[in-house]
């Protein structure tokens, strides 16, 4: 039995979408050789029956011989049997190539969503990523699953054509040739279906993007009264991407009736000939009866090969998509011969002047709330700086390694879904002691109280079932429980009341005690806990000291944290 997710889903080639399909392919070859294997043993099987019945009627009814159609029985019942045994290895070889498919194709996106980090959204919206991952998965797994029949169809296609030019040069020839020319008649579909698949594609891509933005933004909506513009916005684009599904419901539509038209056509055709053989004597009933039956079979390869093309256009327009997430290229890299991290030493941020040092509460107030995100931003390597840790520069060293050491924490970070343990502890390497620990020091330990099962209580996707104050010191209590060497908190306590951001402030201050510990904010109560303030004015570091001497010796922080005016 596999398992997933794969250690390692690999390196796509996507230089192109065919390529990309073919590099899938490629990377689960035995399951699909297996698939096509048992796929063309269990069309064989169905090939051979009418010969077999065919031969059952001459000998054993036409010549009446009872063992020779006791014997013919017996052979169609072997076939029956290898065909049943056949269809379910198949089958379960199918299912395994669509699941490994599609979970490959998924861990690719969500690696390197994670591997591109805030470039991805800066250039492909959510709802384009959503949709790569969500409404184009199945078609990876369509296109796999349905090789095995297609070879299948090919080789008993083959296998029937030479029986018939053994039993009829007429009727032989008629197959091999008519049978690829439906496929010629039906190819011209295939492209505008392709090209009107895409552009639903394209719609489908926009509407999630939509849909994204307003869930994401649905409070401020709500706020502002702008519910009804977007809902009419909504409403409007969600029309423009069903009037393309029904353009591509029509072509489909086409494609599927003359799927079953134009074989019809082919079986009254091969019939009647046959039919005009038997009155000649040219065949036998028997084999006027495999004749029929083999017409009507074919039916079934030239189906399987009109599905294969239409799930084949699906995928490659699928691909096409996921090659445009993975052309999105990180904005940060590491260097060629990455340089370690040392233990412990000072932070230093040269374009705002900013020294951390090392094992201590270090508070950063800002006049603009904007820089002190932007000076967090540049002391976790989210954005190219020159910042230095000891006498190594942060662009000097893996990414890996900062974000291992450097932990930067906002009040925007996410809350996923799921228990309220796995929120605080997503590794799960945090001791029961731990996580009490480190939700006390957030001052969250009343959603112990407020949540029905405790730890194991289920949070929803972004926090949703929480306040934004609890949200908040979730955050906060994850950030604690990873114990990084050094933590940089923007605005932990934006959210919450005062009398919560006391308990805060003291509980942070005793937790991170002795360890390098960075908190923009313009909170008094934070600020009366930290052991130096750097007071950040146009974004250079203006004065740094305690917050009580700031108060008295510097105006312009005053009014910053008292919001008092001259």
């Amino acid at each position: 039995m596999r398992e997933f997710p794969f250690a390692d889903p690999g390196v796509p080639d996507v230089r192109s979408p065919a390529r990309f399909v073919w590099w899938l392919a490629a990377r689960q070859w035995r399951t699909l050789v297996g698939g096509m294997f048992f796929g063309v043993v269990w069309m064989l099987a169905q090939a051979v029956m009418p010969a077999l019945i065919g031969r059952a009627i001459d000998e054993g009814v036409a010549g009446g011989d009872t063992r020779a159609l006791l014997g013919w029985a017996g052979a169609l019942l072997v076939a029956g049997l290898v065909q049943a045994a056949a269809g379910v290895i198949r089958h379960r070889f199918a299912v395994a190539n669509w699941l490994t498919a599609s979970y490959r194709v998924i861990q690719l996106v969500g690696g390197r969503s994670a591997y591109v980090g805030a470039a991805l959204p800066q250039q492909l919206s959510t709802g384009e990523v959503v949709s790569v991952g969500s409404s184009d998965l199945p078609h990876f797994g369509n296109v796999m699953d349905v090789t095995g029949r297609m070879a299948g169809a090919v080789v008993s296609f083959v296998v029937v054509a030479f029986i018939l030019l053994d039993t009829s040069r007429t009727l032989g020839l008629v197959v091999l040739v008519g049978l690829p020319l439906l496929l010629v008649l039906i190819a011209p579909l295939l492209h505008p279906l392709q090209t009107r698949t895409m552009a639903q594609r394209e719609r489908t891509g926009h509407l999630n993007s939509l849909a994204t933005d307003i869930v994401g933004g649905l409070r401020v909506l709500r706020g502002i009264g702008g519910e009804q513009v977007f809902h009419a916005r909504y409403a409007r684009e969600s029309q423009q991407v069903r009037d393309s599904g029904v353009r591509v419901g029509r072509m489909q539509s086409l494609l599927d009736a003359l799927q079953v038209l134009l074989p019809g056509v082919f079986v009254v055709v091969v019939v009647w000939l046959s039919a005009r053989s038997a009155v000649r004597g040219e065949i036998t009933p028997g084999e006027l009866v495999a004749l029929y039956g083999y017409a009507a079979f074919l039916m079934l390869p030239l189906r399987t090969a009109t599905e294969f093309a239409n799930k084949a256009i699906r995928a490659l327009v699928a691909a096409r998509r996921f090659c445009t997430v993975w052309a999105v290229q990180p904005a940060l890299t590491d260097p060629a011969n990455p340089v370690d991290l040392p233990m412990t030493a000072t932070l230093v941020d040269p374009e705002s002047g900013l020294v951390v040092p090392p094992g201590r509460l270090t508070a950063v107030v800002t006049d603009n709330p904007d820089q002190g995100a932007l000076i967090a931003d540049r002391l976790g390597r989210y954005v190219d700086s020159s910042v230095t840790y000891g006498a190594v520069t942060l662009r000097a060293a893996a990414r890996t390694q900062v974000r291992e050491r450097i932990l930067v924490s906002d009040a925007s970070a996410t809350v996923f879904a799921g228990p309220l343990r796995t929120a605080v502890d997503p590794w799960g390497r945090a001791a029961q002691y731990e996580l009490s620990r480190a939700l006390t020091a957030a001052s969250a330990e009343d959603l112990l109280e407020a949540l029905p099962e405790g730890w194991d209580s289920v949070v929803e996707e972004r926090g949703r079932s929480l306040s934004g104050g609890q949200r908040q010191r979730v955050v906060l209590a994850r950030a604690l429980v990873a114990e990084p060497d050094v933590l940089v908190l923007v605005e932990p306590t934006s959210a919450v009341d005062a009398h919560t951001e006391a308990r805060v402030a003291a509980g942070l201050a005793a937790h991170r005690k002795g360890r390098t510990t960075v908190v923009t904010t313009s909170s008094p109560l934070l600020l009366d806990r930290v052991d130096e303030v750097a007071f950040v004015v146009d974004g250079r570091v203006a004065a740094t000291g305690t917050h009580h001497q700031l108060l008295q010796t510097d105006r312009r922080y005053r009014r910053a944290v008292t919001r008092e005016d001259d």
